[in-house]
């Protein structure tokens, strides 16, 4: 493959697949395309992404200031008389950009004067006083639970307070977002005044550790000044950069950052939103709100805690629902996501939801008693859509218990028109009682009488809160019966603990990313492990057209010989190795796969890891081989002659402490076996480098099950959407049965990246089941793992196994 040469500021000499992506990620953007790139994890992945959109950017801005100057005036105009209007052009810009760094400079400056003051002792500001009136209250005032009045018709919503006009934020939020040059929302005079909406580049990843490792790799790179200093020469010190320094502003949801631990053990996102805005409204009393908010005395810790704390984004949504809030558009920006492996499923979870049996209860006993309460200050549409609200929640409950008293399997597909066949539902706007829910803060109103009363009964001590505001719970349930019915599902399930539960499932994430595809001047979605990549054309793009979508793949940087890849048919006793679901419980295959990891802990030099399909099958296999056989050691002892055996439980928090005794047993000489599961905590962003991982062991395919509810209304969707797109009912059927496989395998594939980290590295990487030997399965493998197989894919007999992994890491040590 050609490479163009461009200079794309990478810090290091790039490789030759690096230069690859970077002309690839650049030319994408530059046609404005939809790209899905995939470069194996220690390839510098994360690099070459800043280092290709930052260029482009760079450029591209460049060009933006350029054209700005040339557009002034018309052809037929006077050389000299162009020649001045573009001179004052060029001035404008350079005084708008000199004035900018101006004002961040006084910032700056304004920033260290008060953190001195603050060092020094600054004297306390005199606070107000509470009124008397106030002190006398023995509790609180109920006045604040009362709904303000509300027309549903009124489209301007003229009762709405000035809270809401502030997108949620307090006065005092506000006030302090205005003074760091954030939008206020407290003027309509400000909200019509538009600034430049200059050309970002929005990044994304899945966790807080990879985009704090994208910020300390975006200070490595060092870009040329600005278009514009060349003209502000004389503006500018007597030393101007010679550099660009890019400004980037990280984002995070309270779910992640927030501090108060009273709003943060609410549980749900949604809960922990209502309660931060509950707390910052201006009826909320001075005691009982947030500590945490910046105030006046606490401005110069705010800076100082601002520009040493990185927040960080961890959901896709975050950027429409924050952008709503504070004035972040989309439109004709770049949008980059990096890990996007499992970016389908982050959606399908981010709108899926569940509410128990339990839960409807408590909702129902917490309405009633508002109800009772404020019956008589309850007016016009109020008493309405709280009546409705009511009958709603109602219905829901009624058709939940009479399933759970049916004895239902555990896992049953449910009607809609089941859940709204209460009393009176028929004949409610369920779009108008949404808008009502959302804009009258009835949750947070009831949640909070609720504790309030609690509390004043001393059921509960002023330290300890309700926990998740339950209605806020169930309002966010109630908004997906509007969903369309070919988008989601509703399924009643039963737990082992006899727990009943009604889910809603989405099916299809299309909708919800594609005002993000639509807006966007180009979308870049990259990851290690995104193959089998067919998935995101046809199932997250498909209304994007052939010539905008681009897919791309790259090798590994390590050499070929690097890289031991075999599929294992047969164990050491001949036994067939078949670990699917029908077959996997069998004892003597149980036995079998213990004889073959005991033979290859003793051929696999330092770190061992393997990976089963499951938690449960893992347990299984564990007490099976913990059983002696007659006159023999078990194979767990066996094992752990070889190496020290660790194994990852299901409820196990600390990955930590598994990956330390790791480490040290691998460090220390004795080597290590570790045992875990596809899809588990140790299968992704975990880095098996170097001898923690000279070989990684699949066991089986994890398949998920296909007689499960909720993958037989997946895949009836895949063959219906297929049908609707124009497609056979065989081409439909042939669909689903690749989303199937593909969601086995790209787990797989995430699995197997753990091991082979930079360019130095070797590893071997073991398949354990005949299936991987087929063609429709290994070709869903990355290209880089393919390369690894010996020619034709033929699976080796067990001595030939263990003979050739002698021979790789013989001729990888001698040679390191």
């Amino acid at each position: 493959m050609a490479v163009i040469a461009r200079n794309f500021h990478h810090p290091y000499e790039p490789y030759e697949i690096q230069e690859q992506l970077m002309n690839a990620i650049y030319d994408c953007i530059s046609a404005g395309k939809v790209g899905i790139f995939e470069s194996p994890t220690g390839t510098g992945k994360s690099l070459s992404l800043i280092c290709s959109t930052l260029t482009w950017l760079h450029e591209e801005q460049t060009k933006v200031f350029d054209q700005e100057v040339k557009t002034v005036g018309g052809d037929d105009e006077p050389a000299w008389v162009l020649e001045q209007a573009r001179r004052q052009r060029t001035e404008q810009l350079v005084q708008r950009r000199l004035e900018l760094e101006s004002r961040l400079a006084r910032i700056r400056d304004e920033e260290v004067r008060l953190k001195q003051q603050y060092e020094k002792g600054e004297p306390a500001r005199k606070r107000a006083k509470r009124s008397q009136e106030d002190c006398a209250l023995e509790f609180e005032d109920e006045q604040q639970y009362v709904l303000d009045d509300y027309e549903s018709d009124n489209d301007s919503r003229k009762s709405a307070t000035a809270s809401t006009r502030g997108g949620g934020f307090s006065t005092a939020t506000l006030q302090l977002m205005q003074k760091l040059g954030g939008p206020s929302a407290l003027t309509e005079k400000d909200s019509n005044t538009e600034a430049p909406d200059e050309l970002k580049v929005f990044f994304c990843s899945r966790t807080h550790s990879q985009l704090t490792q994208f910020v300390n790799e975006l200070r490595r790179v060092q870009l040329p000044s600005a278009p514009w200093v060349k003209f502000a020469k004389d503006s500018l010190p007597a030393n101007p950069p010679q550099r660009k320094f890019v400004k980037h502003l990280a984002l995070g949801s309270r779910k992640n950052l927030c501090i108060n631990p009273k709003v943060a053990a609410a549980g749900s996102t949604m809960a922990i939103n209502e309660r931060c805005l509950d707390l910052q409204q201006p009826s909320t009393s001075q005691d009982k709100r947030c500590g945490f908010l910046p105030r006046t005395e606490n401005e110069a810790l705010v800076n100082e805690f601002r520009d040493h704390a990185f927040a960080r984004i961890q959901d896709i949504e975050d950027l429409g629902a924050l952008g709503k809030r504070i004035g972040i558009s989309l439109k004709g920006h770049v949008v980059v996501i990096d890990e996007a492996h499992n970016l389908m499923d982050a959606i399908s979870s981010i709108y899926s939801i569940a509410v128990t049996q339990a839960q409807l209860h408590r909702c129902q006993t917490q309405l009633r008693s508002y109800l009772q309460r404020f019956r008589n200050k309850l007016k016009g549409k109020n008493r309405v859509y709280v009546a409705q609200t009511v009958r709603l929640v109602d219905s829901v409950s009624e058709r939940l218990d009479n399933m759970a008293s049916e004895r239902h399997s555990n896992e049953v597909l449910v009607n809609v028109s089941d859940l709204m066949s209460g009393k009176g539902v028929d004949q409610i706007n369920l779009y108008k009682l949404v808008h009502y829910l959302r804009d009258s803060k009835l949750a947070r109103k009831v949640d909070s009488y609720v504790e309030s009363a609690a509390k004043r009964e001393s059921r509960l001590s002023e330290s300890h809160t309700l926990g998740t505001p339950v209605l806020t719970h169930v309002q966010g349930f109630l908004q997906t019966l509007m969903n369309p019915a070919a988008e989601g599902r509703f399924f009643f399930e039963r737990d082992e603990l006899d727990t009943v539960t009604l889910k809603y499932m989405l099916l299809d994430p299309t909708f919800h990313f594609k005002e993000i595809v639509e807006d966007a001047r180009a979308v870049v979605l990259a990851g290690g492990t995104l193959s089998p990549m067919d998935d995101y054309a046809r199932h997250l793009f498909a209304y994007v057209p052939a010539e905008r979508l681009e897919t791309w793949s790259c090798g590994h940087i390590v050499p070929k010989d690097n890289l031991f890849v075999r599929c294992l048919s047969k164990s050491p006793e001949g036994r067939d190795l078949d670990f699917s679901f029908a077959s996997r419980e069998s004892v003597p295959l149980i036995d079998a796969l213990g004889s073959c990891l005991v033979h290859l802990a003793s051929a696999v030099p330092d770190g061992l890891v393997v990976f089963f399909p499951s938690y449960a099958y893992l347990d299984q296999v564990s007490i099976q081989w913990q059983r002696e056989a007659t006159g023999s050691m078990s194979t767990w002892n066996r094992l752990e002659r070889q190496k020290v055996v660790l194994k990852e439980s299901k409820g196990s928090s600390s990955v930590e402490n598994i990956l330390q005794h790791y480490t040290r047993a691998v460090d220390g000489g004795r080597g290590a076996l570790l045992m875990s599961v596809v899809g588990g905590k140790l299968s992704e962003g975990i880095n098996f480098a170097d001898k923690l991982g000279r070989g990684v062991v699949v066991v089986g395919l994890p398949f998920p099950n296909i007689h499960s509810a909720q993958w037989k209304a997946k895949l009836e969707y895949i063959e219906r959407s297929t049908i609707d797109r124009g497609g056979s009912s065989a081409e439909g059927k042939a669909a689903g049965r690749d989303f199937y496989e593909n969601a086995c395998m790209r787990a797989v594939n995430q699995s197997i990246g753990r091991a082979i980290r930079h360019q130095k590295d070797f590893a071997s990487i073991l398949l354990l089941d005949r299936r991987y030997t087929t063609p429709r399965i290994s070709n869903k493998l990355p290209g880089w793992i393919k390369q690894g197989f010996p020619k034709g894919n033929a699976a080796p007999s067990f001595p030939e196994l263990i003979q050739g992994l002698h021979e790789f890491f013989r001729s990888q040590i001698s040679s390191s």
